[in-house]
């Protein structure tokens, strides 16, 4: 999160416990949009999702000489899926988890947990990172 350094992070499943074991949703959820307390708004954030395919060279080789391509390519993909919005102080919706129902999709203006599941697979940093994944595997294995 921008107010808040980057927080929760790549720990957003510990964040605020203070052994570093895992907390229920609610309670981070609450912990975090206390935080955020007298911090300016809106409370801009972000879910990023990072895929990383290694590609061993022979297969490489075998698609670069199906696709009829002397393209190198590096041995390891990296697709990243990023869905932006704000975090809200009251939760809405009943779908999905972790930080979803105080997650807003300002352009749709729902949070990630009023979206259908039709919606969320589009729209959800785990979907763009798979879609982006998608293209190289279909190339890579289909040509």
């Amino acid at each position: 999160m921008d107010a808040l350094d980057g927080a929760p992070g790549l720990y957003s499943a510990r964040y605020g416990s203070p052994d570093g074991n895992k907390l229920s949703d609610g309670v981070r959820r609450k912990y975090l949009v206390s935080k955020l307390q007298g911090k300016p708004h809106p409370w801009n954030a972000r879910f990023r999702a990072v895929i990383t395919i290694a590609v061993p060279k022979t297969l490489w080789n075998q698609a670069a000489r199906r696709l009829n391509s002397q393209e190198q390519t590096p041995e390891l993909q990296i697709f990243e899926g990023i869905c932006e919005g704000e975090i809200i102080p009251e939760e809405r919706g009943t779908g999905g988890f972790g930080y979803d129902p105080i997650f807003l999709l300002p352009e749709l203006g729902k949070t990630m947990a009023e979206l259908s599941m039709d919606e969320k697979n589009r729209l959800s940093h785990r979907a763009r990172a798979v879609m982006k994944a998608k293209g190289m595997m279909k190339e890579l294995f289909l040509g």
